[in-house]
């Protein structure tokens, strides 16, 4: 017997993020995408300002196009302004779609729960002033950054330009600052790390939770699928 495809709506901060190769391994056939795009051209505050207001909009048109459930994706968009907005956006989508729905800082957070994590080392794409208001998001919620630090990256097309292998790299950079830390956490939807997390997590010792990968496998729980 064969089972149609739950619908999956997410809204991607970059204009033009079609389907999300990442999802397509996790789900296979099992999910029908459905995409709505911010137009986010910088990680920067005044670039997630700029886009803000259309998250409504785009919730709207997901629900009319058929979504069972909803993923705000971008890290840096949904923690830039502290916990408090976050939890605003998460609720602006949760309420105006009447949908099963997450953010990706909010998956980010569930996952370290899941695993036990409070001590975290911290490897970004984002630039100094991104990287301050990640840690100070954090360290609200009673997280201990043991060690962060970033690619320096700003605009879409910069990140969108790294390849797995330089990502792996960064990583083990990062990792040698481990010092007493429970897991790595790679923040930001842009960099490609699926098949990333296990080579990763056999290197450095670690458990590794990603900002794309970690959102995915939120949904499954949204639309029903363990």
């Amino acid at each position: 017997m064969t089972h149609k495809p739950k619908k999956l709506g997410i809204i991607f901060p970059p204009a033009g993020r079609g389907v999300p190769e990442e999802g397509l391994a996790i789900f296979g056939d099992r999910v029908e995408y459905l995409i709505e795009n911010l137009g986010l051209e910088q990680l920067t505050p005044e670039g997630y300002g700029s886009v803000l207001d259309r998250i409504g909009p785009c919730t709207d048109s997901l629900v009319a196009r058929g979504a069972e459930a909803i993923l705000l994706t971008g890290t840096s968009l949904t923690f830039y302004q502290g916990e408090e907005k976050h939890q605003q956006l998460l609720h602006l989508v949760r309420e105006r779609s009447r949908l099963p729905a997450t953010s990706m800082s909010q998956a980010m957070l569930d996952s370290f729960v899941a695993i036990g994590a409070r001590k975290l080392l911290v490897a970004t794409a984002y630039n100094d002033e991104v990287n301050s208001r990640l840690r100070v998001w954090l360290e609200s919620l009673g997280y201990e950054i043991t060690y962060l630090q970033g690619m320096n990256l700003e605009a879409i097309e910069d990140i969108e330009a790294i390849n797995q292998d330089r990502t792996y790299q960064f990583c083990l950079q990062v990792a040698k600052h481990k010092a007493d830390a429970e897991c790595l956490f790679i923040s930001c939807g842009g960099l490609r790390t699926l098949e990333l997390l296990d080579p990763l997590q056999e290197a450095i010792g670690l458990p590794v939770i990603s900002s794309m990968p970690h959102t995915l496998m939120a949904a499954e729980k949204l639309l029903n699928l363990a």
